[in-house]
Protein backbone atom coordinates (compact mmCIF):
# COMPACT_ATOMS: atom_id res chain seq x y z
CA UNK A 1 0.00 0.00 0.00
CA UNK A 2 1.28 3.39 -1.01
CA UNK A 3 0.51 6.77 0.39
CA UNK A 4 -2.11 7.35 -2.31
CA UNK A 5 -4.35 4.62 -0.87
CA UNK A 6 -4.08 5.94 2.69
CA UNK A 7 -5.03 9.54 1.86
CA UNK A 8 -8.52 10.62 0.88
CA UNK A 9 -8.93 11.17 -2.86
CA UNK A 10 -7.64 14.35 -4.44
CA UNK A 11 -5.50 15.71 -1.59
CA UNK A 12 -2.10 14.94 -3.09
CA UNK A 13 -3.11 15.85 -6.64
CA UNK A 14 -4.60 19.20 -5.73
CA UNK A 15 -1.37 20.17 -3.97
CA UNK A 16 0.69 19.25 -7.02
CA UNK A 17 -1.68 21.24 -9.24
CA UNK A 18 -1.31 24.32 -7.04
CA UNK A 19 2.49 24.11 -7.07
CA UNK A 20 2.54 23.61 -10.84
CA UNK A 21 0.16 26.54 -11.32
CA UNK A 22 2.35 28.75 -9.16
CA UNK A 23 5.44 27.84 -11.17
CA UNK A 24 3.69 28.26 -14.53
CA UNK A 25 2.31 31.68 -13.76
CA UNK A 26 5.76 32.99 -12.88
CA UNK A 27 7.42 31.85 -16.09
CA UNK A 28 5.27 33.00 -19.00
CA UNK A 29 7.05 33.75 -22.26
CA UNK A 30 4.84 35.85 -24.51
CA UNK A 31 4.89 35.60 -28.28
CA UNK A 32 4.09 38.94 -29.79
CA UNK A 33 1.57 39.19 -32.57
CA UNK A 34 1.47 42.96 -32.88
CA UNK A 35 -0.59 44.05 -35.86
CA UNK A 36 -1.58 47.66 -35.17
CA UNK A 37 -1.40 50.50 -32.66
CA UNK A 38 -1.94 48.15 -29.69
CA UNK A 39 1.53 46.75 -30.37
CA UNK A 40 3.05 50.13 -29.42
CA UNK A 41 1.42 49.94 -26.00
CA UNK A 42 2.58 46.32 -25.65
CA UNK A 43 6.16 47.43 -26.37
CA UNK A 44 5.81 50.20 -23.78
CA UNK A 45 4.83 47.56 -21.22
CA UNK A 46 8.19 45.86 -21.75
CA UNK A 47 10.02 49.14 -21.15
CA UNK A 48 11.57 50.30 -17.87
CA UNK A 49 8.58 52.35 -16.73
CA UNK A 50 6.14 49.43 -16.54
CA UNK A 51 8.71 46.59 -16.38
CA UNK A 52 6.87 43.44 -17.36
CA UNK A 53 9.94 41.41 -16.37
CA UNK A 54 8.94 41.61 -12.70
CA UNK A 55 6.18 39.13 -13.56
CA UNK A 56 8.61 36.58 -15.04
CA UNK A 57 8.39 37.75 -18.65
CA UNK A 58 11.99 38.69 -19.27
CA UNK A 59 11.67 38.89 -23.03
CA UNK A 60 9.15 38.56 -25.81
CA UNK A 61 9.72 35.41 -27.81
CA UNK A 62 10.25 35.73 -31.54
CA UNK A 63 9.49 32.07 -32.17
CA UNK A 64 6.22 30.37 -31.20
CA UNK A 65 8.01 27.18 -30.13
CA UNK A 66 9.50 29.02 -27.14
CA UNK A 67 6.33 30.86 -26.13
CA UNK A 68 3.30 29.88 -24.09
CA UNK A 69 1.35 33.17 -24.17
CA UNK A 70 0.22 34.80 -27.40
CA UNK A 71 -0.72 38.47 -27.17
CA UNK A 72 -2.77 39.35 -30.25
CA UNK A 73 -2.55 43.13 -30.42
CA UNK A 74 -4.56 44.81 -33.16
CA UNK A 75 -6.88 43.93 -36.02
CA UNK A 76 -6.53 40.59 -37.81
CA UNK A 77 -7.21 40.50 -41.54
CA UNK A 78 -8.73 37.48 -43.29
CA UNK A 79 -5.36 36.77 -44.94
CA UNK A 80 -3.58 36.87 -41.57
CA UNK A 81 -6.05 34.46 -39.91
CA UNK A 82 -4.40 31.21 -41.14
CA UNK A 83 -0.99 32.54 -40.04
CA UNK A 84 -2.39 33.29 -36.59
CA UNK A 85 -3.76 29.75 -36.32
CA UNK A 86 -0.49 28.24 -37.53
CA UNK A 87 1.50 30.18 -34.93
CA UNK A 88 -0.97 29.11 -32.24
CA UNK A 89 -0.62 25.46 -33.28
CA UNK A 90 3.19 25.71 -33.12
CA UNK A 91 3.17 26.98 -29.53
CA UNK A 92 4.03 24.53 -26.77
CA UNK A 93 1.44 23.25 -24.31
CA UNK A 94 0.15 24.72 -22.07
CA UNK A 95 -0.63 27.85 -24.06
CA UNK A 96 -2.76 30.89 -23.46
CA UNK A 97 -4.07 33.70 -25.67
CA UNK A 98 -4.65 37.31 -24.68
CA UNK A 99 -6.74 39.41 -27.08
CA UNK A 100 -5.47 42.98 -26.69
CA UNK A 101 -7.64 45.84 -27.87
CA UNK A 102 -11.12 46.15 -29.26
CA UNK A 103 -9.94 45.34 -32.82
CA UNK A 104 -8.56 41.94 -31.79
CA UNK A 105 -11.52 41.20 -29.54
CA UNK A 106 -14.39 42.14 -31.86
CA UNK A 107 -13.06 43.70 -35.05
CA UNK A 108 -13.35 47.21 -33.63
CA UNK A 109 -14.60 49.88 -35.99
CA UNK A 110 -13.54 47.80 -38.98
CA UNK A 111 -16.80 45.99 -39.70
CA UNK A 112 -16.06 44.80 -43.23
CA UNK A 113 -15.25 41.65 -45.16
CA UNK A 114 -11.45 42.00 -44.83
CA UNK A 115 -11.20 42.03 -41.02
CA UNK A 116 -11.87 39.07 -38.73
CA UNK A 117 -14.59 40.06 -36.25
CA UNK A 118 -12.74 38.74 -33.21
CA UNK A 119 -9.78 36.38 -32.94
CA UNK A 120 -11.90 34.01 -30.85
CA UNK A 121 -13.21 32.65 -34.15
CA UNK A 122 -9.66 31.47 -34.97
CA UNK A 123 -8.05 30.58 -31.63
CA UNK A 124 -9.49 30.11 -28.14
CA UNK A 125 -9.01 33.33 -26.16
CA UNK A 126 -8.39 33.24 -22.41
CA UNK A 127 -8.41 36.97 -21.60
CA UNK A 128 -10.07 39.85 -23.46
CA UNK A 129 -8.51 43.27 -22.94
CA UNK A 130 -10.73 46.18 -24.09
CA UNK A 131 -9.53 49.59 -25.17
CA UNK A 132 -8.36 51.49 -28.23
CA UNK A 133 -5.48 51.07 -27.53
CA UNK A 134 -5.40 49.72 -23.97
CA UNK A 135 -2.87 51.35 -21.68
CA UNK A 136 0.14 49.38 -20.42
CA UNK A 137 -1.40 49.35 -16.94
CA UNK A 138 -4.43 47.56 -18.38
CA UNK A 139 -2.18 44.98 -20.05
CA UNK A 140 -0.40 44.35 -16.75
CA UNK A 141 -3.77 43.96 -15.02
CA UNK A 142 -4.90 41.46 -17.70
CA UNK A 143 -1.66 39.49 -17.25
CA UNK A 144 -2.27 39.35 -13.50
CA UNK A 145 -5.80 38.07 -14.16
CA UNK A 146 -4.28 35.45 -16.47
CA UNK A 147 -1.91 34.49 -13.64
CA UNK A 148 -4.95 33.81 -11.45
CA UNK A 149 -6.49 31.71 -14.20
CA UNK A 150 -3.25 29.74 -14.69
CA UNK A 151 -3.02 29.12 -10.93
CA UNK A 152 -6.40 27.34 -11.01
CA UNK A 153 -5.85 25.41 -14.27
CA UNK A 154 -5.93 21.61 -13.79
CA UNK A 155 -3.10 19.36 -14.92
CA UNK A 156 -2.90 16.42 -17.30
CA UNK A 157 -5.95 14.90 -18.92
CA UNK A 158 -8.34 17.24 -17.13
CA UNK A 159 -6.55 20.28 -18.62
CA UNK A 160 -6.70 18.82 -22.13
CA UNK A 161 -10.43 18.23 -21.72
CA UNK A 162 -10.99 21.79 -20.44
CA UNK A 163 -8.97 23.29 -23.30
CA UNK A 164 -10.76 21.15 -25.89
CA UNK A 165 -14.17 22.18 -24.55
CA UNK A 166 -13.22 25.87 -24.47
CA UNK A 167 -11.80 25.75 -27.99
CA UNK A 168 -14.84 23.92 -29.37
CA UNK A 169 -17.22 26.39 -27.71
CA UNK A 170 -15.25 29.40 -28.97
CA UNK A 171 -15.04 28.17 -32.54
CA UNK A 172 -18.70 27.07 -32.61
CA UNK A 173 -19.98 30.41 -31.29
CA UNK A 174 -22.19 32.52 -33.49
CA UNK A 175 -20.09 35.23 -35.17
CA UNK A 176 -20.53 38.76 -33.87
CA UNK A 177 -21.75 39.96 -37.25
CA UNK A 178 -24.61 37.44 -37.27
CA UNK A 179 -25.61 38.47 -33.74
CA UNK A 180 -25.72 42.10 -34.85
CA UNK A 181 -28.02 41.35 -37.78
CA UNK A 182 -30.33 39.12 -35.76
CA UNK A 183 -30.89 41.96 -33.27
CA UNK A 184 -32.59 44.12 -35.91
Amino acid sequence: MGIEEKLPGGILLSTVEKVAGYIRKGSLWPATFGLACCAIEMMATAGPRFDISRFGMERFSATPRQADLMIVAGRVSQKMAPVLRQIYDQMTEPKWVLSMGVCASSGGMFNNYAIVQGVDHIVPVDIYLPGCPPRPEMLLHAILKLHDKIQEMPLGVHREEAVREAETAALAATPTLQLEWSAR
